[in-house]
């Protein structure tokens, strides 16, 4: 694998497993030294902070709450004072909370709105401005979800905290170039992660969904990274404001009867 991203530096939220882990590996691949930071899952977050160093790469793994404004700067001050500095966020850390519309509690809604929105606004802040201290761009990338676009029934908080992210993708790309600081999104789809666990142990509901994918397959981590990967490095200077959808033809599908 080209070595895209020898020298840079990259703070992953959420990297103890599935798509954050995922990630991780892969800008280690190519050349990155990675800071990632996760809520509880130390085992996690320890082993893919040694599978990192492994491949010669640095690697630091800090416990925090993305939801929580303070602990997110301090996620991206850690892992400057650890690895030197941040040349790419990875806001990927995200949560979901099913409920009828109209049984959503208060305390769900906060927990998933401020973890999947408040959570990357003000981790991105914080980056900013440590790449304008170090006067030199960057690289932000968002991981969103197909469903900043598709409706998803009884996951309203969810769906509101995705298109939130689209639309704070777009304005801060044009807000942020002057910088000479890019910033995308990644919408996946149905990937095979933790979270989709009792998706993937119900053959009937697995069954539907496939039907409903013009690829015919679950997405695997391993399709995100690879995007992250581009736009994390040099090849992907000229993109910015983009929603990349990896969804083996989920969102667009619809077929008359």
């Amino acid at each position: 694998m080209a070595n895209r991203l020898e020298g840079k530096v990259a703070a992953v939220t959420g990297g103890d497993q599935g798509i954050g882990r995922a990630i991780v590996e892969r800008l280690a691949a190519e050349g990155a030294d990675v800071a990632l930071c996760y809520r509880s899952n130390k085992a996690g977050a320890d082993e893919v902070a040694a599978a990192v160093q492994k491949t010669g790469r640095k690697a630091a793994a800090v416990q925090c709450d993305v939801g929580k404004v303070a602990e997110g700067q301090r996620f991206v001050d850690e892992a400057v004072r650890l690895l030197g500095r941040i040349d790419i966020l990875v806001n990927n850390a995200g949560l979901e909370r099913r409920a009828d519309f109209w049984d959503v509690t208060e305390p769900d809604y906060d927990a998933v709105l401020d973890v999947n929105l408040k959570g990357p606004f003000f981790l991105t802040q914080a980056f900013v401005k440590h790449r304008m201290q170090a006067k030199s761009g960057g690289k932000v990338i968002n991981i969103s979800s197909v469903h900043e676009e598709l409706p998803f029934p009884h996951f309203a908080s969810y769906c509101a905290s995705k298109g939130g992210i689209k639309m704070l993708t777009r304005n801060l790309s044009i807000e942020l170039a002057p910088l000479g600081i890019t910033i995308n999104s990644i919408a996946p789809g149905a990937i095979e992660t933790p979270i989709n666990k009792k998706l993937l142990n119900d053959p009937v509901k697995l069954k539907s969904l496939l039907e409903n994918i013009p690829l015919k397959r679950l997405g695997k981590p391993e399709d995100v990274a690879s995007v992250a990967a581009f736009l994390a490095s040099s090849d992907a200077d000229y993109v910015t404001g983009t929603t990349y959808f990896v969804d083996g033809g989920l969102t667009w599908n619809y077929e008359e009867q």
